[in-house]
């Protein structure tokens, strides 16, 4: 059995109050059950249930892939065709959901901070179930953030000192939000490119923003972000979104990409818009990470659920 200090969390919705040695031990606890290490015993059945208010591929079947592998039962939530669309709120449809049994939701919300409703409860509130943040607006994304901290530090075996670029659609990204805050935590050197319209200068006490190419010859990691068209609504810039123009001004293409350092890497958290973000026949070239961060997330997703497990001692763990 693994030697280690095993996190515990009552919720996991945000990076931000992660102490250092918990994301350190996150890490390392995600590391050991990618190398087959074996998965905590649970005496008693844990109930968890996926409510994914935006569409999501990876992010939702990572999560069942980590529940199934812990030994949790998945009960299933459409909500198409659930109570939220005749006005229920989220927490009333937590409060029947813990009714119910279940012990555990994993929520993706289009409301940024949309958990302090479920966690943070008032004087007549009695609702007991576990948070775990899928992503929140524009906000947190903690299990992307989590997953790619275990790539990087997979791939480099430290964060000191690294330079770590985060280009694209940055005001827009809670990927890019939760990754900044933590990068500059673990010790990493954050730059930032892309729009500048997509920029805020609130950013600047993470990071200094660059030219994309004064930035290429030096990076670490380049970490890639979507242009997030659906989060554009009334914005001048989305109308004369050109990708052929931004591919050539803010992506990494063929030439781009040799003058990388041989040990860079390349990181996306997907979807991928080819040809934009990255050239289409890059995706799985040597340096790009995509395909391994979402092996990774289901390891890391399978930390953080134990996290919680522990935290809330379900399923007879302490």
């Amino acid at each position: 059995m693994e030697n280690l200090n095993l996190v515990s969390l009552p919720h996991f919705v945000s990076v931000e109050n992660l102490h250092v040695d918990e994301v350190e031990a996150l890490i390392k606890r995600a590391e050991y059950f990618k190398k087959g290490g074996a998965t905590p015993r649970l005496t008693k059945p844990v109930y968890v249930t996926n409510m994914f208010f935006e569409d999501s591929s990876r992010t939702h079947t990572s999560f069942e892939m980590a529940e199934r592998k812990l030994g949790l039962t998945v009960i299933p939530f459409d909500p198409a065709h659930s109570s939220v669309n005749k006005g229920e709120t989220l927490y009333d449809t937590s409060l029947i959901m813990n009714a119910l049994g279940v012990d555990l939701e994993v929520i993706r919300h289009s409301q940024n901070e949309y958990y302090n409703d479920l966690i943070n409860l008032k004087e007549h509130q009695h609702l007991n179930i576990g948070v775990i943040n899928a992503g929140d607006g524009s906000g947190q994304h903690p299990s992307q953030c989590m997953l790619d901290m275990m790539t990087i530090h997979e791939h480099f075996g430290h964060f000191k000192g690294l330079k770590v670029a985060i280009v694209g659609d940055i005001t827009n990204s809670r990927v890019a939000k939760s990754n900044m805050e933590l990068l500059t935590r673990l010790g990493a050197e954050v730059y930032f490119s892309g729009p500048s319209y997509w920029y805020d200068k609130k950013f600047d006490k993470y990071g200094k923003y660059e030219e994309l190419d004064k930035l290429i010859p030096d990076m670490d990691v380049m970490m890639l972000l979507r242009v997030q068209h659906e989060r554009h609504a009334g914005d001048p810039n989305e109308k004369k979104f050109d990708a052929k123009a931004y591919h050539e001004k803010y992506g990494i293409n063929h030439k781009r990409y040799n003058e990388l350092k041989p040990d860079t890497i390349i990181m996306h958290p997907g979807p991928i818009n080819h040809d934009v973000e990255l050239s289409g026949d890059l995706v799985e070239s040597d340096k790009c990470m995509f395909v391994r961060q979402m092996q990774n997330g289901v390891f890391m997703r399978m930390a953080m659920i134990e996290a919680v497990l522990r935290g809330r001692k379900l399923g007879g763990l302490e």
